[in-house]
């Protein structure tokens, strides 16, 4: 065993050691204050998203200005037909073998 494996190997045990993975008691009648949708609040400057020159630079909105849509784009998609969902499936499953047979094909 080398010296970084069994330095790798003591952080992984460390970090499992020091945090408490037991079920938190559930706090009754008490309502869980609303979390904000976006990652950043409201006119923090967007870096990376103004690529053009003398442009002023981008700010982040309130969360209130943006769609609805925007919120549920991460969520999983639900078919209402069986053939949809099995068809999805199937293209999904298809778009990995192809990944697996490129990436073998170079090795």
């Amino acid at each position: 065993m080398s010296f970084v494996s069994c330095t790798r190997r003591q952080a992984f045990r460390a970090l499992f050691q020091t945090r408490s993975y037991a079920a938190k008691p559930a706090k009754a009648a008490e309502p869980a204050p609303a979390a904000p949708k976006s990652s950043c609040p409201a006119d923090t400057v967007l870096v990376g998203l103004n690529y053009l020159k003398g442009q002023p630079p981008v700010l982040a909105k309130p969360d209130e200005e943006y769609p609805e849509w925007l919120w549920t784009i991460l969520e999983p998609k639900v078919h209402d037909d069986p053939r949809k969902a099995q068809r999805a499936k199937r293209r999904i499953e298809t778009k990995q073998r192809i990944k697996d047979e490129n990436f073998m094909s170079t090795q």
